[in-house]
């Protein structure tokens, strides 16, 4: 499998890794481990271990799951500037790890703000994923588009009010978190990881670099900033029950991906995929890598 990863650096920075390696040790059939790496990017306000139980999963279909804090979350790497959060600078993070794995190709998934990086990533850099699986939040043109012309506006509402400078964190902070907390747990996240997010949240100069991945979007909003189609084998995964993505915005990431495309959206199913959904998102996940890899 190559040394376990628990941190790299990318322009100066330190990033944290949960490194689960496949059961065993080894992968299944013989393959080249390399080929059986996945890339866990998680979204806001969760961090790594929002993969825990989805990579336990994997881990025991036979791949090897890597899971950063992302730029923002991990200690060693909180740039200030909102400059900093740019989709391209993200990738590169992301990109770095895969380099510090030995992994020249991955699988690659992500989860709400995990996931809008994830098609990004999959548009520009083709020849370094397998395959692209992403859950909640669809390919970004098919957001933007359905901000302009949809029902998705009113649900993304707190995207505009996160653009403000310092006056979302002390609100996010207020209490303990408790403002944070109500929301994530009214759009059906657990109490437990609830609790979790809101102690960070309860810092405001830890919600800064979270933040500025809002503030970054209309850095990211010219042509030449956006992803193309996605090429490369992908699945999206969409609960019905989401409070934050329309089932317009989930249906329309169809346009955007040109290789195979598969979409399933789960009943009963809330925005909060990795922790609500867990065995039916390992499932569907091992399975769609499995076909790809």
């Amino acid at each position: 499998m190559g040394r376990v990863v628990e941190s790299f650096t990318n322009g100066g920075l330190t990033f944290d890794v949960t490194d689960t390696p496949p059961a065993g040790g080894t992968t299944p059939g013989g393959g080249q481990a390399s080929d059986r790496t996945v890339i866990a990017l998680h979204g806001f306000p969760e961090d790594r271990h929002s993969w825990d139980g989805v990579a336990s999963a994997l881990a025991g279909d036979g791949f090897r799951v890597l899971a950063p804090d992302q730029r923002g979350y991990s200690p060693g790497a909180r740039p200030n500037a909102r400059e900093a959060y740019t989709l391209n600078r993200l990738a590169g993070d992301v990109l770095a790890l895969a380099d510090a794995a030995g992994a020249r190709r991955f699988h690659l998934a992500g989860h709400d703000w995990g996931a809008a990086l994830a098609w990004y990533l999959a548009g520009r850099h083709p020849g370094r994923v397998i395959s692209l699986a992403c859950l909640s939040v669809p390919h970004p043109q098919a957001f933007l588009r359905s901000i302009l012309a949809g029902p998705q506006a009113l649900r993304s509402w707190y995207m505009g009010a996160f653009q403000v400078p310092w006056l979302p964190e002390r609100v996010l902070a207020r209490d303990g978190g408790a403002v944070l907390r109500e929301m994530l747990t009214r759009s059906g996240l657990d109490p437990g990881s609830a609790d979790r997010y809101a102690a960070r949240a309860a810092d405001p100069a830890a919600m800064t670099g979270p933040l500025n991945w809002y503030r970054a979007l209309p850095l990211d909003l010219g042509g030449q900033r956006q992803p193309g189609p996605v090429t490369v084998p992908s699945l999206y995964i969409w609960g019905e029950e989401d409070s934050f993505i329309s089932r317009a915005a989930a249906q329309l990431c169809s346009r955007y991906v040109t290789g195979g495309y598969r979409f399933e959206a789960l009943g009963g199913a809330s925005h909060w995929l990795l922790q609500s959904e867990t065995a039916r998102v390992a499932a569907l996940l091992a399975e769609h890598f499995g076909q790809a890899g």
